[in-house]
């Protein structure tokens, strides 16, 4: 098993446990976990999750489902699938920077891509707030796995980000 990660991840919160498909099966579909924006005087968090579907190759659908840890808020996707039944091999990551100014909202990542075997490339509907950061490295084998950096919930006057980072775990 190897990790392809990027380098624009938020800041905040600590890595969770990372959670693989069952073995054989690699990652052919996605889905986003948003927050959709909250107004002016609202907390944004958007992009809270994401899930990945696993398969064994060569078969369509979903076998089983794995996201390390999702934020609260924001509602699932429907899930975005690699066309041919292709996999995921590499992602992307769009993020707001952090602003560290009085009264600013934090935000975090806001969206996600991810590039499927044949390069089909199946983004989120997340928010546009922020930038796309560079592509990750490209997976040796497939996507089998994913690990979330969280950033806890803070209570009623606290600034939350929910999802800061992602990794993704590849076995060939």
């Amino acid at each position: 098993t190897s990790i392809i990660s990027v380098s624009n991840g938020g800041p905040w919160g600590d890595w969770a446990w990372p959670e693989m498909c069952p073995e054989g099966s690699y990652a052919t579909g996605v889905s986003f976990k948003v927050e959709p924006p909250q107004g002016v005087a609202g907390d944004d968090t958007a992009l809270n999750g994401v899930r990945l579907f696993c398969s064994p190759p060569g078969v369509s659908g979903t076998s089983s489902t794995v996201e390390s840890q999702s934020g609260r808020w924001g509602r699932w996707s429907e899930p975005r699938w690699c066309p041919h039944r292709g996999h995921l091999v590499s992602f992307a990551l769009r993020v707001q920077a952090p602003r560290r100014r009085l009264l600013s909202d934090e935000v975090a990542a806001t969206n996600a891509r991810f590039a499927c075997s044949d390069k089909h490339v199946l983004e989120g509907p997340g928010t546009e707030q922020g930038e796309w950061g560079s592509w990750s490295p490209l997976c040796p084998g497939a996507v089998c796995g994913i690990q979330t950096r969280q950033e806890s919930p803070g209570g009623l006057q606290s600034d939350d980000t929910a999802l800061n980072d992602l990794r993704l775990l590849c076995c060939k």
